[in-house]
């Protein structure tokens, strides 16, 4: 998909540090015991397996979301269909238990339907995951949606630029913007906004283009024909809405799927274009005067994946991570939109699907939950205090 060959090296190493993130959790995984109304009975929460766990990946992470999903999936004991059959093997483990199913739209419909399939993770679009949650909600089957995120970036006056520069840079470009976690608005305070727009013009401009291949490449093509055309359509909604191109908007001529990184600054918060997720290197660049209509401006798209803010004011830091601050599953300070914490739980509220994929206590979307109770006594205490004579 033209990942640059750093990245690509990394996201296997995170499937790495997944799998022995998940072997550790399995030796935490555990039901309580809780007071039970009745004398002489125990009450116990009992987790098992759901079954038989399909995961759909994405085209931008195959490696990294399937690691997310399929460790934890495995270590609370379920099979799954993809593959890694060698590794189980090798370890003694029966590699049928992970299989892969190759194809198109055809094969994910196939799962989506299927009865046996009880538990389905699907990591994409927004529009394709609904499709997905229907036609699993229709059996009364079990799906974990981690989808899109039109992802924004806040500059506070008393940011330290030192660190927003980089962090936008990479937030926005980083995998030729085709990442669920790209930065794609960048909300800067109106007395700072000038200067942030010359210097990340500037960076941009140092941004080494080529082939994904190359160590030194930092940018690399999109992964389709009809993603370069999303990129340009794109482009000129914006100029026709009102934003002005300050650096890209054109595809570079050369082999390959490959667009200039582009910045639009003068768009409203609310224009259309802006409320548009595109899977590209696209940052709007917009003004605010306070902080509690950034706030709402960060809150207002549909969905709700990654956040930054970038300050350091430790109140303005709090409310951000509050009731009235950030409705996205990833609030960040001070660091970019993009990246994940193998330990927290990767996903997003609102369109972007309201799943978790790994870290913290993402494994109980994996299990189904009994609640046994346990008589020990030799009499038979009724709920609610009930007495059959």
């Amino acid at each position: 998909m033209g990942k640059i060959f750093v990245e690509g090296v990394g996201e296997v190493q995170e499937y790495v540090d997944v799998c022995d993130y998940a072997v550790g959790l399995s030796r935490m995984i555990g039901g309580p015991i809780l007071p039970s109304e009745r004398p002489g009975h125990a009450l116990i929460e009992q987790w098992n397996p759901v079954g038989l766990v399909g995961i759909i990946t994405a085209f931008n992470f195959p490696v990294a979301v399937y690691g997310w999903n399929s460790a934890i999936a495995m270590i609370c004991g379920n099979a799954c269909i993809w593959i890694i059959a060698k590794v189980l093997e090798d370890n003694k483990v029966p590699g049928a238990i992970c299989s892969l199913a190759c194809g198109g739209a055809e094969i994910g419909t196939a799962m989506a339907r299927d009865e046996r399939m009880d538990l389905l993770s699907f990591t994409g679009s927004t529009k394709v995951g609904k499709q997905v949650a229907l036609m699993v909600q229709e059996r009364f089957g079990r799906s974990l949606l981690e989808l899109g995120g039109n992802n924004a970036i806040i500059v506070f006056e008393d940011a330290d630029l030192n660190l927003v520069i980089p962090s936008t840079l990479f937030a926005a470009v980083g995998t030729a913007g085709q990442r669920c976690t790209t930065a794609r608005r960048l909300f800067l305070h109106e007395s700072i906004h000038d200067e942030v727009v010359a210097k990340l013009a500037k960076a941009y401009a140092q941004v080494r283009i080529g082939d994904p291949w190359d160590s030194d490449t930092l940018y690399g093509p999109l992964h389709t024909k009809e993603a370069v055309k999303m990129y340009l359509d794109a482009v000129e909604q914006a100029k026709q809405q009102g934003g002005s191109v300050v650096c890209g908007g054109k595809v570079i001529s050369r082999p390959g799927n490959y667009v200039e990184p582009t910045i639009v600054t003068g768009l409203p918060h609310n224009a259309p274009i802006v409320h548009t997720e595109t899977f590209a290197p696209i940052l709007y660049v917009l003004k605010f005067k306070a902080e509690e209509e950034v706030f709402t401006w960060n809150n207002e798209v549909k969905q709700g994946l990654s956040s930054s803010i970038f300050t350091k004011d430790l109140g303005r830091i709090f409310r951000w991570l509050g009731p009235k601050g950030s409705d996205c599953g990833i609030v960040n300070v001070n660091i970019p939109t993009s990246g994940a914490e193998i330990g927290g739980a990767f996903g997003g509220e609102k369109h972007t699907g309201g799943g978790r994929e790994s870290g913290s206590d993402s494994w109980k979307l994996y299990m189904r939950r009994s609640t046994c109770t346990i008589n020990y006594s030799k009499d038979l205490p009724l709920a609610q205090g009930i007495k059959f004579q």
